[in-house]
C-alpha cells in the first residue's frame, strides 16, 4: 500500500515536472524565429563567426567572446541548417534545460530538511523559472550568457549529489562542467570562487564521519577535470593575455575615478534590480522593470530573509549541512 502510494506521488510529481517543462518549451520555442524581430548586432556576429570561423576556443572580435555558445550554434547550423530559427535554436534548448537543473539542485538542496517537500520546492522553482521573463528573452536571443545558469545549476547538482551519495561519477561530470563553464561568458571567472567555501563545507562534515580520505579523494577528481577541461583557454590566454583582461577591464570598477564609489553604487544597482527597478535596456528587459514579478519578488525577499536567519542558527550551532545549503542559497 505504501509502495503504491509512493509510486503515484513519485508519477504527479514527474506529470508536473514535464508539464513545467512543457510550460517553459512553449514560451521559448513560440515563433522563435520572428520574435523578437530581426538579429541584434552581436547576434549577427555570433552567428557570422558561427558560419565562417567554427572551432576556436575564444573569439577576439566584438571586445572578446568564449567559443563555446559560438560552436553549438555552427553544431545546429550543420544539423538544421542556416536560419534565424536553427540559430536562437541553441538559446531555446539550453533554456529550458536550465529549468530541469534548477529542479534538480533545488530538490538536492532541500532534501537535508525535509525530503518529501524538497520535490514541491522543486517545482515551484522551477515553475518560476520557466515563466520568468529575463529568463525567456535571454533564452530567444543569441547571446552567450544563456549558458551561465546552465552550467551553474548542473554542476552544482552534481556536486552536491557526488557528496551525498559519495560516487565519483557525479564529481567527474561537476569537473567537467566546471571547467566548461570557462568557455561560456566572461564573469564566469568570478562565481567559482563560491566553490572553494562550499568544499571547505563540505570538509568539515566528511571530517566529522572520519571521511577526510574520501573527501581528497572526490575533490581530486573534481579539480582534475575541471583543470583539463579549463586548461586549453587557460594556455590560450597564457598566449594572449590581452584576450584575458580585455572585455573586463573597460567595465571594471577599477576603470572608475573612485572605485570604491563605484562598487557601492553598482552594489545598490545589482541589489535593487530584483524588486524595484532592473534593466533600462530594452534589448533585455521591460526598460526599468524589476528583474522580478511583484509575488515572486516578496517570496524572494521573504527567502533571503529565512536563509539570512538559518544561515545564523547553523554557525551557532555548528550544523554544517546547514551551513552549506545556505551558502548556496544566498
Amino acid at each position: 500500500m505504501l509502495k503504491s502510494n509512493k509510486m503515484k506521488k513519485n508519477l504527479k510529481l514527474f506529470i508536473c515536472l514535464l508539464v513545467i517543462l512543457a510550460l517553459a518549451g512553449f514560451f521559448r520555442l513560440w515563433q522563435l524565429n520572428s520574435i523578437p524581430p530581426g538579429l541584434y548586432p552581436d547576434e549577427a556576429i555570433n552567428g557570422n563567426e558561427a558560419l565562417t570561423s567554427p572551432g576556436k576556443i575564444f573569439y577576439h572580435e566584438n571586445n572578446g567572446r568564449e567559443g563555446l555558445y559560438i560552436n553549438l550554434i555552427s553544431l545546429s547550423f550543420s544539423i538544421f541548417g542556416t536560419s534565424i530559427f536553427s540559430f536562437r535554436l541553441v538559446s531555446a534548448i539550453i533554456g529550458i534545460l536550465t529549468v530541469l537543473g534548477l529542479y534538480l539542485l533545488t530538490k538536492e538542496l532541500f532534501a537535508q530538511y525535509n525530503e518529501g517537500k524538497s520535490c514541491y520546492i522543486a517545482l515551484l522553482s522551477s515553475f518560476f523559472l520557466a515563466i520568468s521573463f529575463w529568463h525567456t528573452n535571454f533564452s530567444r536571443i543569441g547571446f552567450r550568457a544563456i549558458l551561465l545558469p546552465f552550467i551553474l545549476v548542473f554542476s552544482f547538482y552534481f556536486l552536491f549529489k557526488g557528496f551525498r551519495e559519495k560516487k565519483i561519477l557525479n564529481f567527474i561530470i561537476s569537473g567537467i562542467l566546471f571547467g566548461l563553464g570557462f568557455y561560456t561568458y566572461t564573469s564566469y571567472r568570478f562565481i567559482v570562487l563560491l566553490l572553494p567555501l562550499i568544499l571547505f563545507c563540505w570538509w568539515l562534515i566528511y571530517k566529522k564521519q572520519n571521511l577526510q580520505k574520501k573527501f581528497l579523494l572526490f575533490t581530486s577528481y573534481l579539480l582534475l577535470f575541471t583543470l583539463i577541461l579549463a586548461l586549453p583557454i587557460g594556455i590560450y590566454f597564457l598566449k594572449n593575455p590581452q584576450d584575458f583582461i580585455g572585455r573586463a577591464a573597460p567595465i571594471s570598477i577599477f576603470a572608475a575615478e573612485n572605485p570604491i564609489k563605484e562598487f557601492g553604487k553598482s552594489l545598490i544597482l545589482h541589489l535593487g534590480m530584483f524588486n524595484f527597478r532592473g534593466d533600462s535596456n530594452w534589448r533585455h528587459n521591460f526598460s526599468g522593470a524589476p528583474e522580478l514579478f511583484w509575488p515572486v519578488g516578496i517570496l524572494f525577499l521573504i527567502g533571503i530573509i529565512f536563509s539570512i536567519k538559518e544561515f545564523i542558527f547553523s554557525l551557532r550551532n555548528k550544523s554544517c549541512s546547514l551551513f552549506i545549503v545556505h551558502c548556496s542559497l544566498i
